[in-house]
């Protein structure tokens, strides 16, 4: 992945869309892909004139779009998974420190209304409600996108058919009777 000497068949970089500096992680992006990845071994040659210039500073910036394209691989299609996971996390800790303070208030009779855990909460409820929220938009984004420009969410290498069974078709019933709409 480091060395900057590669090769890519057409079809595959076709496929692969690249903003900002992640044309660092095209073999990564393309391993996602399903694209096989071969090595073969290379004469790199000693820097004749200059200094590297990769510090730091890059560094940083790797990272960051390390980050980026580990989210992009893990969650792009599925951003529910991400978001709503998280956020029933946060919400189920906002609710136990609901169902907690109810009991101290309803059993106890302390007064609940001046503690901060009050406020942590209703925080920790709200939040995880927005975030669950922001995984079904970004849901409906994604299928929109995905639907608006005919692309699919999957790479399909080659299609393969097989010989006609004698198992039944698709969509009947056993009795031999098609599905329609609306039956079970």
């Amino acid at each position: 992945y480091g060395r900057s000497l590669k090769a890519y068949r057409a079809e595959v970089i076709k496929g692969i869309h690249l903003y900002g500096e992640l044309h660092r992680f095209i073999p990564a992006l393309a391993s996602w892909m399903g694209v096989r990845i071969a090595e073969v071994p290379v004469n790199h040659r000693p820097r004749l004139h200059g200094q590297s210039k990769y510090g730091l500073s890059r560094t940083l910036r790797v990272i960051l779009d390390l980050m980026t394209v580990g989210f992009l691989l893990n969650y792009a299609a599925r951003p529910m998974q991400l978001f709503g996971g998280i956020g029933l996390l946060v919400f189920l800790g906002g609710f136990g420190i609901a169902v907690y303070l109810s009991f101290l208030k309803l059993v106890y009779h302390e007064s609940i209304g001046g503690r901060p855990l009050l406020l942590l909460g209703i925080l920790l409820v709200v939040v995880g409600v927005q975030l669950a929220i922001m995984g079904l938009l970004g849901e409906i984004i994604i299928r929109t996108y995905h639907e608006s420009q005919g692309k699919s969410i999957y790479a399909i290498r080659s299609v393969e058919t097989t010989a006609p069974s004698s198992s039944p078709l698709i969509g009947e019933r056993r009795g031999g009777h098609p599905l329609r709409e609306g039956s079970d």
